[in-house]
């Protein structure tokens, strides 16, 4: 990409020797650089003109970098800026970003770090490029993976996917079970320079600790009771490509210092080696839990939570986006019917009205399952709601007593009515509910406390 203004970069040190070596080191990359010397000096130059990117010192005489960064971020929040510090202090690193920092660096300054750290923070710049040449005819089309979807909110997430696709950026995917948060993922990696590259895969929630961090590591020969060979992990494996951490709420705290470290070095060891070995990983995460709720409970670690969350996806639940739910249950149906060699000519208007009106608390893959079991146990040509999960047909039933139920008088009124349903017919039994809506038990305890239900 090509700008009509060259990128350039305040650094705000009071070490003179210092400075000047950060912007030799600038201007060798290809930066321009101004200076300054205080807070004071740098919270009137942020006044007088823009800059890209502010690298700033915290122990300063007249006006400290916290108190400089917040005065930055108050009169121009958009400005990125990367704080140093002497001390790696976990707690002090929290409070800058806490104040706005983009990120924070210790001394003495690793320069690979240092420009891999910049070139994340300018990454705004790329995304304003890509925002401003808009629908131009160069602009190469997106792939959108099979991702499908007409409604408002799809059309923003898709808007957003393209925007922050070509960039570097660490990307947080935030959704429901079932919203097809992998898709987004994917569809992130087929867009990005990276498309080349491996694209990666890891469910942190499916492995206990120690799996989990010979799966991600790789680990040596001898590292524990059956590792009779070197073994490569997943950042090795998605050198040069994508790593897809999905359900990364569900780590453990010291998992999570640990791909922190990765985040903060780009460099892995092996489970019972000594060798460090740098790798150029971009990292995508996702949860579907609210991880700033997890953060504030203290079961997720505050600072890997700045780490991920440069750019935040919000994929919407299936309730909120119904106008969808037709196209979504159409693709489903054609795509069964042809993997079981049956002839469907349709879905019924009464059917389709039933699955545009039920909440669908398991998401886009709960209407997939339902759709797959429905082209299987249709007796005509249509589909119709007598093919649909007992689940589905009793809402529509208003739970077996022959009149349809009413409208509730919003979807998450609605997906309440169906989980109380639901949980009542399981005879209470919460992992039972849970399979018969098709999320996970986690997801069910997190909805029964949100409506009140426990």
């Amino acid at each position: 990409m090509h700008n009509k203004n060259p990128i350039t970069i305040l650094v705000v040190d009071d070490d003179t020797t210092h400075r000047y070596m950060l912007q030799a080191m600038f201007k060798e990359w290809g930066w321009q650089v101004e200076e300054a010397d205080d807070g004071t000096t740098a919270v009137a130059a942020v006044e007088a003109r823009p800059f890209d990117a502010i690298l700033m010192d915290v122990r300063m005489a007249k006006m400290d970098g916290m108190e400089a960064l917040t005065r930055i971020h108050a009169y121009n929040p958009a400005i990125p800026v990367i704080i140093m510090t002497a001390y790696s202090s976990v707690d002090a690193a929290v409070e800058a970003m806490k104040a706005g920092a983009h990120d924070y660096l210790t001394k003495p300054l690793d320069f690979d770090r240092l420009r891999l750290t910049m070139a994340k923070a300018l990454d705004h710049r790329e995304v304003a490029e890509e925002k401003a040449k808009g629908s131009q005819s160069d602009r190469p089309p997106l792939d959108t993976m099979g991702i499908i979807g007409q409604s408002r909110p799809m059309l923003e997430l898709m808007e957003m996917l393209g925007y922050v696709a070509p960039t570097e950026a660490t990307v947080l995917i935030a959704g429901e079970s079932g919203t097809g948060k992998e898709l987004i993922a994917s569809a992130l990696h087929a867009n990005s320079a990276r498309k080349e590259g491996p694209f990666v895969k890891v469910n942190c929630a499916a492995l206990v600790e120690s799996l989990l961090e010979s799966e991600l590591f790789g680990h040596e020969k001898g590292a524990f009771t059956g590792a009779d060979r070197r073994r490569e992990g997943k950042f090795v494996q998605a050198n040069h490509g994508t790593l897809f951490l999905d359900e990364i709420g569900e780590t453990s705290p010291a998992m999570q210092a640990k791909l922190l470290r990765v985040l903060q070095e780009q460099e892995i060891q092996r489970v019972g080696g000594q060798e460090t070995i740098k790798i150029d990983v971009r990292v995508l995460a996702a949860s579907n839990r609210v991880l700033e709720e997890e953060v504030k409970a203290g079961t997720f670690r505050e600072d890997l939570y700045y780490r991920l969350n440069v750019v935040t996806l919000h994929v919407p639940p299936l309730r909120d986006r119904c106008e969808d739910i037709p196209l979504l249950a159409e693709h489903f149906v054609a795509k069964y019917a042809a993997k079981n060699r049956r002839e469907v000519a349709g879905i019924t208007p009464q059917c389709m009205d039933l699955l545009r009106h039920y909440p669908w608390p398991g998401n886009v893959r709960e209407l997939e399952n339902a759709m797959e079991r429905g082209v299987i146990l249709m007796r005509g040509d249509y589909l119709d709601e007598t093919s649909l999960p007992l689940t589905v047909q009793r809402w529509g039933e208003g739970g077996g007593s022959g009149s349809p139920v009413a409208i509730p008088s919003s979807l998450e009124e609605a997906e309440k009515q169906v989980i109380a349903k639901t949980l009542a017919e399981s005879g209470g039994n919460k992992s039972e509910a849970a399979r018969r809506l098709n999320i996970t038990r986690k997801t069910l305890l997190s909805k029964l406390h949100k409506y009140g239900l426990q």
